[in-house]
């Protein structure tokens, strides 16, 4: 009925017709939605030109007047949003739900609220008188931002927790370390941005083409960096799950500090931060000076991301959670490294891939003392899974199910369905094709749920995750070309109640999608067009993985 993105879950008209705002439009906030209040007038009141004064929230009978409230009845991130000729309601469960109520509101308003400034001085601003009732499927929806292959400012990051909130997803992921750079300051170890946070040169394209960008890149946020960025998510009510990647995709930190490589198999202070792509075979060390060398890493990434506890009372539920990457750990050197196997031997360890397995758990352990949850690519389930730890399934729907049936959470966001960095079509004008071809009607027939799941097991899936890789965006722009449209597709199944996917209405999200093109527009965001992309949006002689190839590694 209305053209809003997800799709709630039920509406209805009041009565035909439209309410007004216009410059005397009150907006009133009863206690625990203040900072609902205070977004709403920077930025609906900043699009409309709008003052949206302080108003009383005692009354609903004023017609002119928007009022916020949480009402206990509702479910936790649920809202409800009245338009019917008294006040103009936006309720919540909570503070959470209030904000998703919001965001409705201003896609009710029209393309143009999501501007910065009004565009027109006399322009009217009109609701439709309808009663919207909503709340999301999912606990956990979630966008993962490799800032490690390509770093991004902090300002692309606020923008990214500004996209993510109009589309109501909750958990940003921030992989925040990788072979090709380390982005986060750590005081007590400062080479790791010093050194590991730029690189001499960068591949351009996929790992297959013989393209080089022959400059240094690089960047790092300081720690106050990531403070207003955690910060900026709670506002929004976004929980910020860090990445620190371990054991493998490690080879920035150990170009920082050699002896944190396998120094009895190769000589690790010659090598650098990676100028490629791909699974590098340096990997961290299974010493003690390791663990102590991390422990002391996550003892900074603790302060820096806080968790949802009584002293932080504002913090989104998922703040409890650290991930620590765990995939893709290419296990040679452990094989030839007489360190390593007498580690093996010493705890009575079975394979590399069970030393693999005690190397997480201790972190598993460390982080629990402490608080907090670990979260890891399904890798972490080779050699046995720590106690406690939660999966991120990303090999396909496999290590989701096996994860489930064992009693962890889980959180899907297998390759071959929401993997954005993957090519959208199987056209030529495709920039850096790589991967699986997966369109917009693709994502919208994810089912993050596998059907192998009785219900029980079911309610570990904690929800789902679109992961977005920067080996082949090296920009914003290219970011914004590869996540969307398709992540309002996702942030559709994420949060919307929606059939089989075979029964699902992509016909009616198309017509939807029409509105939502003009609010991507508004937001200045570089989307694919349906009809494919622009001329500017593509990169003729830069090879990606051929089409009729296996798909890359992560």
């Amino acid at each position: 009925m209305v053209d809003v993105i997800p799709a709630p879950g039920n509406s209805y008209w009041n009565e035909a017709g439209y309410a007004s705002l216009d410059a005397e439009t009150k907006l009133a906030a009863r206690p625990g939605t203040e900072g609902v209040a205070r977004w709403l007038r920077a930025t609906v009141g900043a699009a409309t030109g709008l003052p949206l004064a302080e108003g009383s929230g005692a009354d609903n009978s004023s017609a002119n007047s928007i009022v916020l409230s949480i009402e206990p009845g509702l479910p936790p991130e649920g809202y409800r949003i009245v338009v019917d000729g008294y006040a103009h309601r936006i309720e919540g469960g909570s503070a959470a739900g209030v904000f998703w109520g919001a965001q409705t509101f201003r896609q009710l308003l029209g393309p143009d609220a999501f501007r910065r400034a009004p565009v027109r001085p006399d322009q009217g601003w009109e609701l439709p008188l309808v009663t919207i009732e909503d709340s999301p499927r999912f606990r956990w929806r979630g966008l993962m931002l490799d800032v490690a292959r390509h770093f991004l400012p902090k300002e692309g990051v606020l923008r990214y927790l500004d996209l993510m909130a109009a589309h109501k997803l909750n958990v940003f992921h921030f992989h925040l370390t990788d072979d090709q750079g380390w982005r986060v300051e750590i005081k007590r170890y400062p080479k790791l941005t010093e050194v590991g946070s730029w690189r001499a040169r960068t591949k351009f394209g996929h790992r297959a083409s013989p393209l080089w960008e022959e400059k240094p890149h690089g960047g790092y946020y300081t720690q106050d960096d990531i403070r207003e960025i955690v910060a900026y998510a709670a506002e929004r009510h976004i929980a910020v799950v860090p990445e620190i990647d371990i054991p493998g995709h490690s080879q920035a930190a150990i170009a920082a500090y050699p002896e944190l490589g396998n120094t009895d198999v190769i000589d690790t202070t010659t090598l650098s931060v990676w100028d490629n792509w791909g699974i590098s075979p340096n990997v961290l060390a299974p010493t003690d000076n390791t663990l102590r060398f991390y422990e002391g890493v996550f003892e900074e990434l603790l302060d820096l991301f806080p968790a949802g506890a009584a002293e932080f009372p504002a913090f989104p539920a998922f703040s409890t959670f650290i991930h620590v990457g765990g995939d893709e750990c290419l296990k040679d050197q452990w094989k030839r490294s007489p360190t390593a196997r007498a580690r093996i031997e010493e705890l009575g360890l079975a394979d590399e891939d069970e030393l693999q397995s005690w190397f997480i758990g201790h972190f598993a352990k460390w982080l629990s003392a402490r608080g907090r949850r670990l979260i890891g690519w399904d890798e972490i389930l080779e050699g046995g899974l720590p106690e406690g730890a939660a999966v991120s399934s990303w090999r396909g729907y496999a290590g989701g199910v096996a994860a489930a049936r064992a009693g962890h959470d889980v959180v899907m966001c297998p390759e071959q369905q929401v993997y954005l960095d993957h090519r959208q079509a199987a056209g030529e004008d495709e920039p850096v094709p790589i991967g699986y071809v997966r369109t917009l009607e693709d994502v919208y027939r994810f089912e993050p749920v596998p059907p192998e799941l009785d219900e029980e097991r079911a309610r570990h899936v904690l929800g789902a995750q679109a992961n977005v890789w920067t080996e082949a965006t090296e920009d914003h722009a290219r970011v914004d070309y590869q996540t969307f449209p398709r992540l309002a597709a996702f942030a559709e199944v994420a949060w919307s109640r929606l059939p089989a996917p075979e029964a699902r209405d992509f016909a009616g999200f198309e017509r939807r999608m029409a509105a939502h093109y003009r609010r991507l527009d508004a937001l200045g965001v570089g989307y694919r067009p349906p009809g494919g992309p622009r001329p500017w949006q593509r990169r003729p002689g830069v090879l990606g993985r051929p089409l009729d190839g296996p798909p890359p590694n992560r």
